[in-house]
């Protein structure tokens, strides 16, 4: 199963390096400062030090100081967490240059999740084939009004693989959109080293001729604009804002109806069956997230049906538990589903059960949310929540969710 992978944080060596370049304060440095922001409600404090230290981490390629620093911060605060998650991912993901006629340039990177039902799985050998197929998906991103019609918008020809696009660190991000900045902005043909690397490889189909196969793939692209590009302005008024997003959202829509065939053509064989569906195009982080976070629920809803299947049992009144445990790889949701007719949930019998693994940082309320989501597509009545469960497998403090 997929897993936000992180590189290991090596043991720092005694150096004769300023103390604001040793690993350990620079750690500890940008958790006090995401701390301080956190909690500072007025806005009062100025993020610029923070801001600072996160660029050069990522100038200097300094992946294991980033990680190490999320990971101290989820252990000792939620919202520092949060607040440094977010400022790392954008540093990571967007850049802004001054162009000679003094307009500020954003150049980000963005993807789109893509769910592919095929028989037999997706063959690499075959994907991005069809180089008109491709030009007509890169133009539709603007003819459509996902981009401005004055951006510069480029599409990677490759179908990202989940395990391709989470070995994608911080500073290898940036080091991508920088080489896309410098492509949609020079003059001829210009070295692409960064996406080049990011193109890893898939691993082996684990799927047969006859399996049906639902994959997740990643369609990757940079776009650039002006920062003061109207099409891209969220409106200050509340509910302009909220107009805003869903004209983006019904946009999206519309596209995704109109060329879901381009990407077809882009991904199998013209002869070939396909069913495509999109998660909503967002930047690079976002776009991960909410792809692998999609990616698990459906794997945990395939465990739990062929369970179902296995005994002659259906998902239909069923009642569900789901709480946090500890699993091999950090945290996962493990989800039981008891026969219906039970007076309170746990004392039916134990139809089916899984444990989904949860995507670190990731807020806990949406892990319940989704999981709730798709337990009541299943047939499933109603879902309560665990404290812990004992070593029976028992759940323990119940309480009744939403």
């Amino acid at each position: 199963m997929p897993k936000n992978k992180r590189p290991v944080a090596r043991k720092p060596q005694k150096s004769n390096a300023a103390p604001e370049d040793n690993g350990d304060a620079l750690i500890a440095k940008l958790c006090d400062l995401a701390a301080d922001l956190a909690a500072d409600e007025a806005g009062h404090r100025p993020d610029g030090e923070l801001n600072k230290i996160v660029k050069r981490c990522l100038h200097q390629r300094k992946d294991e100081i980033l990680y190490e620093a999320l990971l101290r911060a989820s252990e000792e605060n939620d919202e520092a967490f949060r607040l440094l998650k977010e400022r790392v991912e954008e540093a990571s993901e967007v850049l802004v240059t001054a162009r000679p006629d003094g307009k500020n340039v954003e150049i980000n990177a963005f993807a789109i999740p893509v769910f592919v039902r095929t028989m037999g799985g997706l063959q690499r050998e075959v994907c991005f084939q069809d180089q008109e197929a491709f030009e007509l998906l890169t133009a539709s991103l603007q003819q459509a009004g996902l981009e401005s019609a004055d951006a510069k918008v480029v599409l990677v020809s490759h179908a990202y693989h989940v395990d391709e696009i989470d070995a994608i660190t911080y500073s290898h991000l940036q080091g991508m959109v920088r080489d896309a900045h410098t492509a949609l902005t020079g003059k001829g043909l210009a070295p692409t080293a960064e996406i080049d690397r990011s193109i890893s490889g898939w691993p082996a189909s684990l799927f047969g001729v006859e399996d049906q196969a639902v994959e997740l793939r990643f369609l990757l692209g940079f776009a650039s604009k002006t920062t003061d590009d109207a099409f891209y302005r969220v409106p200050d008024d509340e509910v302009a804002a909220d107009a805003y997003f869903v004209g983006r959202a019904e946009r999206f829509e519309r596209w995704a109806e109109q060329y879901a065939g381009l990407v077809k053509r882009c991904l199998v064989r013209a002869e070939a069956e396909a069913e495509i569906n999109f998660l909503y195009q967002d930047l690079f982080h976002g776009a991960k997230e909410r792809g692998i976070a999609e990616y698990l629920l459906l794997q945990m809803m395939s465990e739990l049906n062929a369970q179902l299947e296995e005994a002659g049992n259906t998902a239909e009144g069923a009642h569900a538990i789901a709480g946090v445990v500890e699993a091999l790889d950090g945290l996962a949701l493990r989800v039981n589903l008891y026969a219906p007719g039970a007076a309170m949930p746990g004392d039916g019998a134990l139809l089916a059960t899984c444990e989904k693994p949860c995507i670190q940082g990731r807020d806990p309320d949406d892990e319940f949310s989704d999981v709730y989501d798709a337990l009541m597509t299943m047939g499933v009545t109603t879902m309560a929540l665990a404290a812990e469960f004992s070593v029976e497998g028992a759940a323990l403090d119940v309480r009744p969710y939403p």
